[in-house]
């Protein structure tokens, strides 16, 4: 009887258990944003998360408003969705709200990479150096010759005439010419004395970056699966298998026989190799730099040419600008004549680009903002209300739903408005209200605070370097004028620009 007793005390006990960690048990405690834990045992609301967090996010606020906890796998979410509000999570001190530690399981899931501590200050003082300022001079030199390279080798030639169109898919093109351009100013070049030839090691350089990229997107598809751990063996492996070629192509190694690696990828390399990590960690963390730098890029290339391509005012006002700061170097395109030499300093004097840059962005990057609390501790909101968060729980903001897409903050949100940020004495806009009362946090397609993206000023001159070569080397136009722009991917939610749910089909050729 007794052993009998034993082994039910302990099956209950288990029962018990199993339930509370499945969060059978939780409540909501006085001073607590509303809980909503789903019908689930501890997945809670996760499928309709991954289904479509955009209007998942909205029904939660519209249930509960605009603070309020959800369960998605174990994990206990607290949405902050009145951007009055962001500057309690944006500012609070890392003691209370970290993000590095959601990091590290995410980039240890996705890339196979076990961070250091310091991972974040590293990346960033390289950033600021080699990403910013002087440093941005020789990456935007850097961005410009590979971008030529790739744009220009084929079209003009004697077995295609300049005035021959080419055709392909829109997202395709504009993806993966600025990958691979990226890539190459970041991870240097094949060398001509390998190569026999500069034009061989350029061929070379085409070809490679161009594998890799067919490679990359197979990754990229992959991705969304990944960070949510919801995959099929054969997902699964194919992953693992496209993991372990990337660390192969980009291993540390491999990468010393190129030449103009870029600073801010030596930088990297040499601070892990200072502090004992083993060079096939290195490798991997190779792969993570070039998912941050280049996974987004190519996407927001892509919506910025459609939409400028379907707003004929738009496209007219670009264009416009563009020849205007051309025409003030001097420069002109010829046949025969030599390339275009764009520069960071004429990258600057680009205010109705960079609005249209802008004006995209808040159309179409979504990332979730995650902060890990480190204690208990209290949310202050922007009406005087203050909500008790739990250890061990997550602070997240989604400012895409939360202010990207307000009315109130953007009269008709959803239509696209090249000049939104712009004055009107033609300078950056940086006023916006919510309600009366200016907002701070008015577009985060970069994240904010010691989470911003560090790359950010390198990536938007790749986005207005490859614009800016389309409009002045290029005829081009929709194969059919009258499709209409593919709508947004919502597996993709929440990880930094979204991509469209298909390509679109256009065509091109040399203007001279």
């Amino acid at each position: 009887m007794v052993p009998l007793l034993s082994v039910v005390l302990t099956l209950v006990v288990s029962v018990i258990g199993g339930l509370y960690l499945l969060g059978a048990f939780r409540k909501c405690r006085p001073g607590e944003p509303p809980l909503d834990k789903g019908l689930i045992p501890w997945l809670g609301h996760l499928l309709e998360f991954r289904k479509d967090t955009a209007l998942f996010l909205q029904r939660m606020k519209e249930k509960h408003g605009n603070i309020f906890t959800v369960q998605l796998a174990g994990l206990y979410l607290t949405f902050l969705m009145d951007p009055m509000s962001f500057g309690s999570v944006v500012k609070e001190a890392r003691t209370k709200l970290d993000f590095r530690e959601f990091a590290r399981q995410l980039v240890e899931k996705v890339f196979g990479y076990h961070s250091v501590m310091e991972d974040h200050k590293f990346l960033q003082v390289s950033s600021n150096k080699r990403l910013m300022g002087d440093g941005l001079v020789v990456m935007t030199q850097a961005m410009m010759n590979n971008l030529q390279n790739l744009m220009l080798h084929s079209v003009g030639s004697e077995a295609e005439p300049a005035s021959a169109w080419k055709e392909d898919g829109l997202f395709n093109y504009s993806y993966n010419i600025v990958f691979r351009a990226g890539y190459l100013a970041l991870f240097g070049n094949e060398t001509a004395k390998t190569c026999g030839s500069p034009e061989r090691a350029r061929e070379a350089d085409r070809l490679e970056s161009d594998k890799l990229f067919n490679e990359f997107r197979k990754y990229d598809r992959l991705f969304p699966k990944l960070a949510y751990g919801v995959m099929s063996p054969g997902e699964k492996m194919e992953a693992e298998r496209l993991k372990r070629q990337f660390w192969r192509t980009l291993s540390v190694s491999r990468m010393s026989k190129r030449e103009n690696i870029s600073s801010w990828v030596t930088d990297q390399q040499q601070v892990r190799q200072e502090q004992g990590m083993d060079e096939s960690m290195q490798d991997r963390y190779m792969f993570l730099l070039l998912w941050a730098s280049q996974g987004n890029t190519g996407p927001s290339a892509f919506w910025l040419l459609i939409y400028l391509m379907k707003h004929r005012d738009a496209m007219a006002a670009v264009l416009r600008e563009v020849e205007e700061v051309l025409g003030e170097t001097g420069q002109e395109v010829r046949r025969g004549g030599p390339l275009i030499d764009l520069t960071r300093d004429m990258l600057l004097k680009t205010p109705v680009l960079d609005s249209a840059v802008e004006e995209v962005l808040r159309l179409t990057a979504a990332p979730v903002l995650t902060r890990a609390v480190l204690q208990d501790m209290a949310l202050s909101m922007a009406d005087g209300k203050e909500y008790r968060i739990r250890q061990g729980d997550r602070v997240a903001l989604f400012p895409y739903m939360a202010v990207q897409m307000d009315p109130d903050v953007y009269p008709d949100p959803l239509v696209f408005k090249y000049d939104r940020f712009l004055t009107p004495d033609g300078t950056r806009k940086t006023d916006f209200y919510r309600k009366g009362k200016k907002l701070k946090y008015y577009n985060m397609p970069w994240g904010a605070g010691i989470t911003m993206c560090p790359g950010r000023f390198f990536a938007t001159n790749e986005l207005k370097q490859f614009i800016f070569l389309m409009l002045i080397y290029f005829d081009f136009e929709l194969k059919d004028p009258n499709e209409e722009i593919p709508a947004i991917d919502n597996k993709r939610w929440g990880f930094g620009a979204m991509q469209p749910t298909r390509d679109i089909q256009f065509r091109y050729r040399l203007r001279f």
